[in-house]
């Protein structure tokens, strides 16, 4: 069991999961989106967790918008000459060896450069308006008023389009991956409302497409019947198919290269669609568009009736509709984007951030919070992966000279770590998968879930031993250097046991321990003796430092992610003293650079940090701070990051249920929510 402090799930209260205490429906439907111009940061999504199709007021994505999936990715070849195993590593001193790392790109730009870029996630298509075979201009599109209805999943796009009215309505399918449209105009006589679907190449850059390579890839068409289209799609190495299902006076015509339009004939004003994607060759089996249509329905009413949920409108703190609208559109974005087969990355499925590869460090900010608001399995989906890029992670540490697995930071489905001046020495990574596999204990304790962890958690834990050297000064194990730090903001050349690092090792170090114990298997001694003498956490004068020697700590490096207050928050706090954190988190609140210099996930580290640490008014406060990198725009989308910043949402629901189902040693009885202010200013 973890010991000191401890995060639980948020669980439904019987009377609650009736409906007796919170009206689900209506708690959702007050916080619908709302959009009334073609603002390209006002996009809404429509998905299922593995496919995602963004839209702009239109309906469609005749401006603005992206489609992506988790299994879409692409590999451009390499140039000639570039040999992507040939990329030279920088030395590293570490303790009196040397190890090599991929931070540099000094005469080698080009290699660098596209191991960074590849593989890349793919947008698998464009679906765009077309007026008489024609491209829409923006201003013919006037009098927008388009909503996204959270509870169905399903955007009506209402507008007026060269003056006549259009509704467009947009729903994921629940499976196969892909969208169902329904289109309804009032145009005269003669003149029609099509659809344009048209197939890029892979971009590794935001929008993952590039329209300006035709011959670069292939799109087969075939017609197996009335009403149906499929495709088959080839870029280099990357296969995928798509298959069109209409309802309706409608016809098919392929308008250009990778370009075919979808066009009602003369008489008719509505133009029913499902669009579906799957990897592989064989094209999936479209749904009928009605059935399309009320399957999506569906999945959403269930995921809202499913897990925790919070209603805060009791509440007579003015900011209380703000947070709970931020609540309810984060749930719906992060069911969207980050509840995939993989880790997501930091801007989900909405376009491609850093190339379209993901984070591991930002894996815990992006899924944890399903755990704890009781949808488990939308995160237990991309877990998996661990366990099949282990061979990969094993032989990282090995090249290194570290026993047991590495895992990356910057990566695609295949593991390999991205070259990066950062990544390659980043380490807070290294124990989420024994966090995880915790978690997954918690939920099911059983002995199926030992072993499906079992290797996991202890290749994690022999690397995390190995990667600690004892200091013979002063007869510690040490972590650094070379090490970077959360904040990154670190010489990594000297850095030396940084405060949240130290604390994770403790935790996944005790972890793995327990988790022997469950397999009845004795403790591992090379672990416990890095366990019992692993450096303290650094403070000076009553408070936490970042790392050991920074005693400018709050004078000159009070900037980027705070990561002393990681240990009593966002962590279940091994190797914390209360009553130190307790003062750390009352002066980092006091004097970090909140409005310049954070991330949008270190707001609810600070508040589950404040809630831990008894300072309920201080936890509400960093959830609403008024940074430039704490807004949520009107979709829910966050400005905490390259845009937009999903690690924002997860984070707050992560904050928000700890601060109200409580953790181990501050549980919420019924009525009652910890991280909370109890002078009755919120309910």
């Amino acid at each position: 069991m973890i010991a000191s402090l401890r995060l639980l799930p948020l669980v439904l209260r019987p009377g609650l999961a009736s409906g007796a205490g919170i009206d689900r429906h209506a708690l959702v439907s007050r916080h619908n989106v709302v959009v009334s111009n073609l603002n390209e940061r006002l996009v809404l999504q429509v998905g299922n967790g593995e496919f995602a199709f963004g839209v702009d007021a239109t309906g469609l994505q005749t401006f603005h918008g992206n489609t992506m999936s988790h299994w879409g990715w692409h590999t451009t070849p390499p140039s000639p000459g570039v040999e992507p195993d040939a990329l030279r590593l920088t030395p590293w001193e570490f303790h009196g060896r040397t190890i090599g790392y991929a931070t540099g790109s000094d005469g080698q730009k080009e290699v660098y450069n596209w191991l960074r870029e590849n593989p890349h996630r793919l947008n698998l298509g464009r679906m765009a308006l077309r007026l008489d075979g024609g491209a829409v201009a923006t201003n013919q599109v006037t009098d927008i008023r388009q909503e996204l209805d959270l509870w169905s999943g399903v955007v009506t796009s209402r507008y007026r389009l060269d003056g006549h009215a259009v509704t467009v309505e947009t729903a994921a399918l629940a499976s196969p991956d892909g969208v169902a449209v329904r289109i309804r105009s009032e145009l005269p006589a003669g003149r029609r409302l099509g659809v344009e679907l048209a197939f890029p190449y892979g971009h590794p850059g935001a929008f993952g497409a590039d329209w300006n390579h035709p011959d670069r890839h292939t799109t087969t068409l075939t017609q197996p019947g009335e009403g149906r289209a499929d495709f088959h799609r080839r870029l280099d190495a990357a296969e995928y198919a798509v298959a069109l299902r209409w309802s309706g006076d409608a016809e098919l015509r392929e308008t250009g290269t990778h370009t075919f339009l979808l066009e009602p004939r003369e008489a008719a004003q509505e133009l029913t669609f499902v669009c579906a994607f799957a990897p592989g060759a064989d094209a999936p089996a479209p749904p009928d568009p009605a059935a399309g249509f009320a399957a999506g329905v569906a999945q959403w009413e269930a995921f809202w009736r499913s897990g925790g949920a919070v209603d805060l409108s009791g509440s007579r703190d003015p900011r209380a509709r703000e947070l709970e609208r931020r609540i309810v559109l984060s749930q719906y974005l992060m069911a969207v984007n980050a509840s995939g087969s993989l880790p997501p990355q930091e801007s989900g499925l909405f376009n491609n951030g850093w190339n379209g590869k993901f984070h591991l460090e930002m894996h815990w900010w992006h899924g944890v919070h399903h755990a704890l608001w009781g949808r488990w399995q939308r995160f237990d989906r991309s877990l998996g992966w661990y366990a099949r890029i282990l061979p990969s992670a094993r032989e990282r540490a090995a090249a290194q000279g570290f026993r047991g697995a590495r895992w990356p930071k910057m990566c695609g489905p295949e593991g390999r770590d991205s070259p990066s001046g950062v990544g390659p020495l980043l380490l807070w990574q290294q124990p989420h998968p024994i966090y995880y596999a915790e978690l997954d204990h918690r939920l099911h304790p059983s002995r199926e879930t030992l072993e499906k962890w079992r290797e996991v958690v202890f290749e994690t834990a022999e690397f995390m031993a190995s990667a600690a050297t004892r200091d013979p000064a002063s007869g510690r194990f040490v972590l650094g250097p070379a090490i970077k730090t959360v904040p990154e903001n670190n010489d990594a050349r000297t850095t030396l046991n940084p405060a949240f690092e130290l604390s994770y090792w403790r935790f996944g170090l005790r972890v793995a321990q327990e988790w022997r114990g469950r397999l009845v298997l004795p403790p591992e001694p090379r672990w416990e003796e890095v366990l019992r003498n692993l450096a303290p956490l650094p403070r000076e004068g009553g408070f936490y430092l970042l790392q050991d020697g920074l005693s400018d700590t709050y004078t000159r490096w009070n900037w980027e992610h705070p990561s002393l207050i990681g240990p009593g928050g966002m962590l279940p706090g091994d190797g914390v003293d209360r009553v130190v954190m307790r003062a750390t988190v009352r002066r980092v609140a006091e004097s970090w650079d909140w409005e310049r210099k954070t991330w949008g996930w270190d707001f609810p580290m600070m508040a589950m940090a404040a809630a831990r640490a008894g300072e309920p008014s201080l936890a509400v406060d960093a959830l609403l701070h008024p940074a430039p990198r704490n807004r949520f725009l009107a979709n829910g989308l966050s400005e905490g990051g390259p845009f937009p910043y999903f690690p924002s949402n997860g984070g707050l629901l992560a904050a928000v249920a700890m601060m109200c189902a409580g953790w181990e040693d501050a549980p919420a009885p019924p009525g009652t929510a910890p991280g909370f202010s109890s002078d009755g200013s919120w309910n």
